[in-house]
């Protein structure tokens, strides 16, 4: 028997342990650390590693890549090969050539002996860009710039002999062997007519700037020509840090206003001599020589883009036919999948049974075969390997949420799964599709890349991992981002996603902030590595809220039905499904439902305004960016999805913000860029006079001269400060 004497003291040191041990816990608990907006926006503290700039050559089983080395300040054109991973040498570093002390982008020839290499670029718009462009001879190590002047767009011929490029609206061809210049067009003019690049509509909607192509013996050069005369002009105040402001002024087409009249043409290098072919086409939003050195395939739409062409020219008797017809009654997107064959038979995309798949067309445009078929998505078409007849795809299989990538034979038999973790497999393939660098990540594992085999998708080996990013990110006070699906009245299942606070109690109520953009084939809840905001979503959690996402009807990969339903009424349909989600979730037990909140940026501003104004569940409400009337808005985006103002007037008022600023009694912080060529700052102007109308109370901020991206300098740290400040004494 023990004593009482003993029997105490035993319990003295199991009550020390026991304070030991929770002295432990606290401590490990104490040691995770909280994520701070400098993370995030200054110190980039949670960037991950990438194999940056990577591009596949066409004639070997090489890659190279872009590298940069800090510690010298040079930049180095790297060459790999495909099977060993292996450096085998540099093409090109600046430091041996004074000229080029940035290398900002650079595209080989077809015959992979010489480089253009851009430096000193100067942004236009989203993708557009003028820069000085040197031509480096890789046999014999020189180094020659083709212009004094910035150009846009240099494309080499086939033989490699010529290349085309556009300066002031003009197309130039430049003679390599005897550095002579050709001009191809003279009427070339600021707002006025545009040859070879596209005008501001089709480069951010079509996502296309160069607008001309060689054909494969390089005797001819296509090229679309813009008349924007008739377009309306748009301008924007540039305050700078001079005296007096400048202004910007560039066409901008709104809805239901004229747009370029485009005109296809058809150059004659040897003669010197352009034709025009007169299409009956209002869009031109791609042009590809096809494998007939005289065949142009050309694809055109009508104005509501619900009637698609692709049209053969033949650029030897002028003469074309349309050989692919494709009508929807909402909408017919362009693709940039059309793959031509030897035989001139070609592979496209198309959503027309339901979901995005792949066809084989002959020449003349009858169906061979539809080679993928399925209630999911093709969502990215890697390429065609001719030897062995086989395609390869990435593809919503593995869930709607997934990608995975798959091959399959030209005759659509034979298909195997390369890469289908749950998460986002994304490939690049080798110049003979024997191999290929799958880039994999999901929400609970950074950027890996490995090298794989193609015929059977087996890891080989890896290339790089993000290991010490997942070290860091675990030293963190995080929980996991947790996928489901949201069911509402009408049996729709909308995809989600939620982030809780780590110390997370079931029997606690939370104030819930919420997340959406929305916008037509829009995705946001897919299952992939973090991104900025979601470092910040996971801040908010530590402050002790719940975050959710939720992928409304209008949203893409669930088929065309689930996409087009909003078709006409933008912001009808996704304003139901976010305010019925907010009450769902709003009923879960842990949910504090008189503190929801909802933000959003562009079209996720459009939306995230039209909740708080619409949608009595919410609390507050922040809107980055928005569009308040798709009047406002431009014509190829937003009569693709609401024709004409003219012809759909409900469509566009009944949906509106503006029509209900009257209704605004919640907090509200509205966000915009004056500089924002895509979504005019006149969007939040109109609506903050309407709330001034009627006697509102809510919170803005302008940011001079930033564009829709909001970015530059201290400028996303100070915005998301202020949305966090806005978060944290308003929900």
């Amino acid at each position: 028997m023990y004593s009482t004497k003993n029997i105490l003291k035993m319990r003295t040191k199991i009550c020390y342990l026991w304070l030991f041990l929770m002295a432990i816990s606290l401590n490990v608990s104490a040691q995770k650390k909280m994520i701070t907006l400098e993370d995030i926006w200054t110190n980039y503290t949670f960037s991950s590693k990438r194999m940056s700039n990577l591009s596949a050559l066409k004639n070997t089983n090489q890659y190279t890549v872009l590298n940069y080395d800090r510690s010298n300040s040079n930049y180095t054109i790297d060459l790999y090969n495909f099977s060993t991973l292996e450096k085998e040498k540099t093409l090109f570093d600046t430091k041996n050539f004074s000229e080029i002390k940035r290398v900002d982008s650079y595209t080989f020839n077809k015959q992979e002996d010489k480089l253009l290499i851009a430096t000193n670029s100067e942004p236009i718009f989203r993708r557009s860009f003028f820069a000085d462009f040197y031509i480096f001879d890789l046999k014999k190590q020189e180094l020659t710039k083709l212009t004094d002047k910035k150009i846009q767009e240099p494309l080499f011929s086939p033989k490699g002999d010529k290349i085309a490029y556009v300066f002031k609206n003009n197309i130039y061809i430049y003679d390599t062997q005897s550095k002579r210049e050709q001009q191809v067009t003279f009427d070339g003019e600021k707002n006025k007519i545009i040859n070879g690049t596209s005008d501001w509509v089709y480069e951010e909607e079509f996502a296309i700037v160069r607008t001309f192509d060689w054909n494969a013996d390089g005797t001819q050069l296509a090229y679309i020509r813009f008349d924007e005369h008739e377009v309306p002009e748009f301008s924007m105040d540039i305050y700078g840090t001079t005296l007096y402001p400048t202004e910007d002024t560039f066409k901008y087409p709104k809805a239901g206003e004229k747009n370029s009249v485009v005109s296809l043409h058809l150059y004659d290098v040897k003669g010197g001599k352009a034709t025009r072919i007169p299409l009956d086409a209002y869009y031109i939003p791609r042009l590809q020589w096809t494998k007939e050195a005289n065949i142009l395939s050309v694809q055109t739409l009508n104005r509501h883009q619900n009637d698609f062409n692709i049209i053969f020219v033949d650029a030897s008797t002028k003469k074309y036919k349309s050989v692919y017809h494709e009508v929807d009654k909402a909408y017919v997107s362009i693709t940039d999948d059309l793959t031509f064959l030897d035989d001139n038979s070609f592979i496209i995309s198309s959503e027309k049974d339901g979901n995005n798949h792949l066809y084989h067309y002959d020449k003349n445009g009858k169906l061979i075969k539809q080679i993928t078929q399925g209630k999911w998505e093709v969502t990215e078409y890697y390429g065609y390997n001719s030897k062995a007849k086989q395609i390869y795809y990435q593809s919503t299989e593995p869930g709607s949420i997934n990608r995975g990538i798959y091959s399959i034979a030209l005759s659509g038999k034979d298909k195997k799964a390369l890469a289908i973790e749950k998460g986002t497999n994304n490939a690049t393939f080798s110049p003979d599709f024997s191999l290929f660098i799958n880039q994999y990540s999901s929400v609970a594992k950074p950027p890996i890349y490995t090298l794989n085999n193609s015929k059977t998708g087996k890891i080989i080996k890896e290339i790089l991992n993000n290991n010490d990013l997942e070290k860091k990110v675990a030293q963190y006070d995080l929980s996991k981002k947790e996928f489901f699906e949201i069911t509402t009245k009408n049996g729709d299942k909308l995809n989600a996603w939620m982030i809780k606070p780590a110390n997370f109690n079931e029997n606690k109520k939370y104030p819930l902030f919420m997340f959406q953009y929305s916008g037509p084939g829009s995705q946001q809840v897919y299952n992939s590595w973090y991104n900025s905001n979601d470092y910040w979503y996971h801040m908010l959690a530590q402050k002790g809220y719940i975050v959710l996402c939720v992928d409304g009807r209008g949203t893409g990969y669930k088929g065309a039905a689930f996409k087009k339903c909003t078709y006409k009424q933008l912001g009808k349909y996704e304003l139901e499904d976010q305010i019925e989600a907010a009450k769902i979730v709003g009923n879960y037990k842990y949910i504090d439902k008189s503190r929801i909140g909802i933000w959003g940026w562009s079209f996720g501003g459009f939306m995230a305004s039209n909740c708080i104004l619409r949608g009595e569940v919410f609390k507050m409400s922040i809107a980055v960016a928005p569009v308040t009337n798709w009047r406002f808005y431009d014509t190829v985006y937003t009569e693709r999805y609401m024709q004409t103002p003219q012809e759909n007037p409900e469509g566009y008022d009944n949906n509106s913000p503006l029509t209900y600023a009257k209704n605004l009694n919640k907090k509200f912080l509205l966000v915009h860029g004056t500089a924002d060529d895509n979504v005019h700052v006149q969007n939040s102007m109109r609506l903050i006079e309407s709330f001034v109308q009627y006697n509102k109370s809510f919170d803005w901020a302008i940011y001079p001269d930033r564009n829709h991206g909001i970015y530059g300098g201290n400028t996303r740290r100070h915005l998301y400060e202020k949305l966090t400040n806005f978060v944290l004494n308003n929900l």
